[in-house]
C-alpha cells in the first residue's frame, strides 16, 4: 500500500486553481489531472461556479491572520468535506486512502482533497507554510514546501524585484 501524497499535491493544486482560475470546468479537471489526480466526476452545470466557491472559502484559511484562526477555518471546511478514511484501489494507482464519498461530484471531490491535503500539509510541514507572495504588487497564494521553511515569494521573479526594491531603498 502507498502512503497517499495527499498534502503536498492537493495543497499545490489548490493554490494552482488559486493563482490561475480556468475558465471552465474542462481547465479544471486539466489542472486537477496535472496535479495527479484521477477519476471520473459526474458533470452539472455549476460545477465551475462551485467550485471556484470551494477555492475562495479557502482561501480564507490562506488569508487566516494566525494558526489558531486557520486551523478553526480548515476544521470547519473539513467537517462540511471529509469522509471517513477509506482504503481504495482505482485506475491501477495502487492501495491509497479517500477522505470523501465515491461518486462525489467534482466541487466535493475538490473540497475534500484540498481541506484534508491542506491539514497535512500544515501539520506536518508547519502552520505557517502558506500565505500570500511578500512581494508589494503580488497576491499570489505561496505554498511553501522548501526543506528550511522560508519560501515567501510565488516565483523567482517576485523574489528579485523585491530585492531590487530593497537594495534601491537602502541606496536612498
Amino acid at each position: 500500500m502507498q502512503l497517499n501524497p495527499y498534502g503536498e499535491y492537493a495543497v499545490l493544486m489548490a493554490a494552482s486553481l488559486a493563482n490561475d482560475w480556468p475558465a471552465d470546468r474542462p481547465g479544471i479537471i486539466a489542472v486537477i489531472r496535472e496535479a495527479g489526480m484521477t477519476g471520473q466526476w459526474s458533470e452539472a452545470p455549476d460545477d465551475h461556479a462551485r467550485t471556484r466557491a470551494v477555492i475562495e472559502e479557502w482561501l480564507e484559511v490562506v488569508d487566516a491572520p494566525d494558526p489558531s484562526r486557520r486551523a478553526a477555518l480548515l476544521n470547519a471546511q473539513m467537517a462540511d468535506a471529509a469522509a471517513y478514511p477509506r482504503l481504495t484501489d482505482h485506475d491501477g494507482e495502487g492501495w491509497h486512502l479517500h477522505y470523501r464519498d465515491p461518486g462525489d461530484a467534482l466541487p466535493f471531490v475538490v473540497r475534500g482533497v484540498v481541506t484534508v491535503g491542506t491539514a497535512l500539509h500544515l501539520v506536518t510541514r508547519g502552520m505557517h507554510r502558506i500565505g500570500r507572495c511578500a512581494a508589494d504588487s503580488c497576491d499570489r497564494v505561496v505554498v511553501d514546501v522548501t526543506r528550511n521553511g522560508r519560501q515567501r515569494y510565488c516565483s523567482v521573479r517576485c523574489a528579485n524585484r523585491s530585492a531590487v526594491q530593497r537594495h534601491r531603498a537602502r541606496a536612498r
